[in-house]
């Protein structure tokens, strides 16, 4: 008997062609989509198209699954996504910090909880429409990889996949370009062929991420001093939960010249801002770190680094640090590192490790940060 594959829909054209193409593999398919959503009202006509937990969305991933012939379920993961992702990218924003949602949703909700409910089920592996590879070394240890689509890879916000999770995953799209997914999609008549790509975050699906806070969560809106880089307090913010690093528009202040966000100081309720030049760090320090294609080692190696989705690869030198860190030293300066993000380290295609920004620092050290910008 073929493998049981649990495939994760979204209702997009991703996930879609993903659960056609295991079929024509020849897995037992079932098609799950994930009720995510708190609250309905999060979701308005206006936004719907990009939310992928909307009652429209499950409608047109019943609909796939109808049109190809497998069986569908709709199960409800508020809970875990409320606490997993929702709580923890409010109290990620009071703290000062930029998350980034969606590896938290990878990480304890779709490769999580998701995962442990396929297995319990008895299916070999869950699937996702995801653009990146999964390969095995002759080690045994599984690796991952950037997609053959560059310019759709999702690897950055998969680094956290364990190898047991890894050793449970496909990703059917990893190996094409986002046009032949469209293609296949039109050529089999699915309703999701010309779904558009979601371009913002599901559970705040207009963008709105100030409101958005703001409305969850009073503790949000907490005056405070926002000071210059020799601490003479120049104006006033509204809460530091409002503010990212590298912050330009709606500082209110007037210097005569343009001001960014160079650090938010939670632990005092304040904001720094100084000039571009301000912005740029030798090297970060990073937590909670996973080692993906290797093992972990605290000897120095060379990588290249992403700090950000979709931000270019840098040059770097990355060692493990006493207790933990990941120390990472830019070959040149990078702009606007911010904690809370990933730094995701690369040989090549694949992934060897990634982890969470705590702090960046001005100088390029080989040791613990001296000279911290950010935190």
């Amino acid at each position: 008997m073929s493998d049981l594959v649990v495939v994760a829909m979204s209702g997009g054209v991703d996930s879609s062609v993903a659960a056609v193409l295991l079929k024509e593999q020849g897995y037992r398919v079932v098609g799950v989509t994930l009720n995510l959503l708190p609250r309905t009202d999060l979701v308005t006509a206006d936004t719907r198209q990009n939310a992928c937990c909307s009652l429209e969305a499950v409608e047109d991933a019943r609909r796939v699954a109808d049109r190809i012939g497998i069986p569908h379920y709709t199960l409800n993961f508020r809970e875990i996504f409320e606490q997993a992702v929702v709580s923890d990218f409010l109290q990620e924003y009071l703290r000062g910090r930029t998350p980034n949602p969606c590896i938290r949703c990878n990480k304890h909700v779709k490769f999580g909880a998701l995962l442990s409910v396929a297995r319990s089920l008895g299916a070999r592996f869950l699937a996702t429409g995801h653009y990146a590879r999964i390969s095995q070394a002759p080690s045994g240890r599984y690796v991952l990889s950037r997609a053959v689509d560059r310019s759709k890879d999702q690897s950055y916000a998969l680094y956290s996949l364990t190898q047991e999770q890894l050793a449970h995953t496909l990703f059917p799209l990893g190996g094409l370009e986002k046009s032949d997914t469209r293609r296949i999609a039109l050529e089999i008549g699915l309703v999701t062929a010309g779904k558009p790509d979601s371009q913002e975050i599901c559970f705040v699906p207009d963008g709105d991420y100030a409101g958005f806070i703001r409305d969850r969560d009073s503790r949000a809106v907490h005056p405070g001093p926002i000071l210059d880089e020799d601490g003479r307090r120049i104006g006033t913010h509204p809460g530091v939960a409002f503010f990212t690093v590298g912050q330009r528009k709606g500082l209110g202040v007037a210097t005569g010249r343009p001001m960014y966000v160079l650090r938010i100081e939670a632990e005092r309720n304040a904001i720094v801002v100084g000039e571009r030049e301000g912005l740029y760090s030798g090297g970060l320090l990073a937590e909670d770190v996973t080692w993906v294609s290797m093992e972990a080692t605290s000897e120095p190696f060379r990588v290249a680094v992403q700090i950000r989705y979709r931000a270019p690869e840098v040059p770097a030198t990355a060692r493990l640090m006493d207790g933990g860190l990941l120390s990472v030293s830019f070959d040149e300066p990078q702009r606007a590192v911010s904690p809370g993000q990933a730094v995701v380290l690369y040989k090549g295609d694949d992934v060897v490790a990634g982890g969470t920004i705590v702090e960046s620092y001005r100088e390029r050290v080989d040791g613990r940060a001296a000279l911290a910008v950010s935190r």
